[in-house]
């Protein structure tokens, strides 16, 4: 339990760090704004990896690693919490479009990026 315990900290620090510099990346190539561009960048790359992970775990009996990648580290990385948060700003100051576009970007999006890295996983590791 402690070991498991240990490895999704680690990978959840792991995770941020990731996240954090995602965000400084996505601000020094595109500049600020009011939309959350870089939330979407994380979700959707992070669905995209849970994807590809679920498939390599379940077909290389990486099952035992999964504390650590899943809960962990692409816990971390990705922002479920940031995500409702942006949305209600959105909301808030009225911009009903973007905080719509948002929702359909960051929910489709990943979803169909998660699709896509199972898919691809198991083409490659099949």
């Amino acid at each position: 339990m402690l070991t498991s315990l240990s490895l999704v900290a680690l990978g959840g620090a792991i995770g941020a760090a990731l996240r954090f510099l995602t965000g400084l990346g996505v601000l020094r190539l595109f500049g600020g704004g009011d939309f959350p561009l870089a939330i979407v960048i994380v979700n959707v790359t992070g669905s995209f990896l849970m994807g590809v992970f679920a498939v390599m775990a379940a077909q290389r009996g990486l099952a035992y690693f999964s504390p650590f990648a899943m809960t962990g580290v692409l816990g971390g990385f990705t922002t479920f919490s940031a995500f409702s948060l942006e949305t209600v700003t959105l909301i808030e100051r009225g911009q009903m479009g973007s905080a719509a576009l948002y929702i359909v970007l960051s929910v489709g999006l990943s979803v169909g990026a998660l699709a896509l890295g199972l898919l691809a996983a198991r083409g490659i590791f099949a």
